[in-house]
C-alpha cells in the first residue's frame, strides 16, 4: 500500500510538516482537511455512502465528498480533485467555513482542521467503487431529523458539521433552487 502524507498544522491553519496519513490518525494530530457540500437544482445534497474498504468509518453516509488536500496542494484543489475521483464531478466550488474538530472514530482519530465548500451540480454521477459504495440525494431538513433519529449511519464529521453550519447550509441550498429555475 502507498504510503499518502498530510499536512500538520496548528489551530491557525499555518503548516507545521508533512505526517503520514495513517499516523495522523491514530495519534490526533491536527491536520487539513476539506469536507464538500453539492447540491442538485432541487435542493438535494448529493451524499455518498463510504466504501467497505475505506479503513474508518465505511458504509456511514457523509457529505459529497471528503478528503485531504496533499502536500504542495490547496484545500480547494484537492477538494475539485476528489470530487472528480470518487464521483466523477466537476464543478465550481466556493469556500463557506472551517471547522476544527477532534473526533472518536473507531481506533482512530479525526483531528482536522476541515475548510468546507459548496458546489452546485445536476450532471451525471459516476462513483469510483473503490471510495463509493452507494449515492442518494437528501434534503437538509430530512438529514437534521433523520440524524438525530439515526445517528449511527451517519459518518461523525458530518453529523459535526451539518449540526454547526445548519443555517448556512439551508441558505446555500435556497440558493442552488434559484439559481437553476431562472
Amino acid at each position: 500500500m502507498k504510503r499518502e502524507y498530510v499536512v500538520a498544522v496548528d489551530k491557525y491553519n499555518r503548516k507545521l510538516g508533512e505526517v503520514e496519513k495513517l499516523k495522523a490518525h491514530r495519534e490526533g494530530i491536527l491536520h487539513r482537511a476539506f469536507s464538500v457540500f453539492i447540491f442538485d437544482s432541487n435542493g438535494n445534497l448529493i451524499l455518498q455512502k463510504r466504501a467497505e474498504n475505506k479503513y474508518h468509518s465505511p458504509l456511514l453516509w457523509s457529505n459529497t465528498c471528503c478528503g485531504h488536500p496533499k502536500p504542495g496542494e490547496k484545500s480547494k484543489f484537492g477538494a475539485i480533485r476528489r470530487l472528480k475521483e470518487e464521483l466523477g464531478i466537476e464543478c465550481k466550488i466556493k469556500k463557506f467555513g472551517t471547522i476544527i474538530y477532534k473526533l472518536k472514530v473507531g481506533d482512530l482519530i479525526e483531528h482536522e482542521f476541515n475548510t468546507l465548500f459548496f458546489g452546485f451540480y445536476t450532471g451525471k454521477m459516476e462513483p469510483n467503487p473503490d471510495e463509493v459504495a452507494d449515492i442518494k440525494l437528501a434534503k437538509l431538513d430530512f438529514l437534521l431529523l433523520d440524524i438525530k433519529q439515526n445517528p449511527e449511519l451517519y459518518t461523525p464529521w458530518f453529523r459535526l458539521i451539518l449540526n454547526h453550519y445548519s443555517k448556512e447550509l439551508m441558505e446555500i441550498q435556497k440558493k442552488s433552487m434559484v439559481r437553476f429555475h431562472i
